[in-house]
C-alpha cells in the first residue's frame, strides 16, 4: 500500500538511487503506423460487422492514447533504495507491502531490470531499470530487507511483448 510520508526523512536514510524514465520511449518508423492502423482498422471493421461497439470503442480510445503519449518525452524520476523502503519520484513504498524482488541482468539482450512483486495481487509489478548500475550491491542490500525471487529468470512476457512491438 502507498503510504504518504515525509519524503525528506526516507532519503536522509538512502542506501543507493539513480535517475530512471519515467517509461521507454520507443523508436517507431513510418511502418510500424501503418501497420497498427491497418490493423486497428481491422479490428474496428470487424466489431461493426459483429455488432461488438465496445471493442470498436476501446480500439478508438486506445489510439488516441498512443498518439497523444507519443509526442511526450518521459519525465525522468529519481528510485531510491532506502533502509525503510523504496522511492519512486514521489511514492514511497514500504518493505511490509513488497513480497520480493528479482534481478534480470542480460547485457547481451539488453535486458538490465529489477522487478518487484507486491504482496496485494491487485498491484502490479514494479520494473525499474537497471541503466549503467551494477546489480551486484543493489541485491546485496535488498537481501538485508526482502527475500530474492530466485526462479524468475527471465523478464516477464508482457515486457517483452511490449518491447517487440514497441507499445
Amino acid at each position: 500500500m502507498l503510504e504518504k510520508q515525509n519524503l525528506s526523512d526516507k532519503l536522509s536514510k538512502k542506501i543507493i538511487g539513480w535517475s530512471i524514465p519515467e517509461y521507454d520511449k520507443h523508436e517507431r518508423k513510418k511502418h510500424w503506423y501503418i501497420i497498427s492502423a491497418s490493423v486497428g482498422l481491422i479490428f474496428i471493421i470487424y466489431s461493426f460487422f459483429s455488432g461488438n461497439f465496445l471493442f470498436a470503442a476501446i480500439i478508438i480510445i486506445g489510439a488516441l492514447v498512443i498518439i497523444i503519449h507519443d509526442g511526450r518525452e518521459p519525465m525522468i524520476i529519481n528510485f531510491v533504495i532506502t533502509d525503510e523502503g523504496l522511492i519512486v519520484g514521489k511514492n514511497f513504498y514500504d518493505y511490509d507491502v513488497i513480497k520480493d524482488f528479482s534481478i534480470i541482468y542480460k547485457p547481451r539482450e539488453n535486458i538490465k531490470n529489477l522487478y518487484f512483486e507486491f504482496k496485494n495481487v491487485i498491484k502490479p509489478r514494479l520494473s525499474i531499470p537497471l541503466g549503467s548500475m551494477n546489480p551486484l550491491p543493489i541485491r546485496e542490500n535488498l537481501l538485508k530487507y526482502l527475500p530474492e525471487d530466485l526462479e524468475r529468470t527471465d523478464q516477464p512476457l508482457s515486457e517483452a511483448l511490449a518491447k517487440m512491438f514497441k507499445l
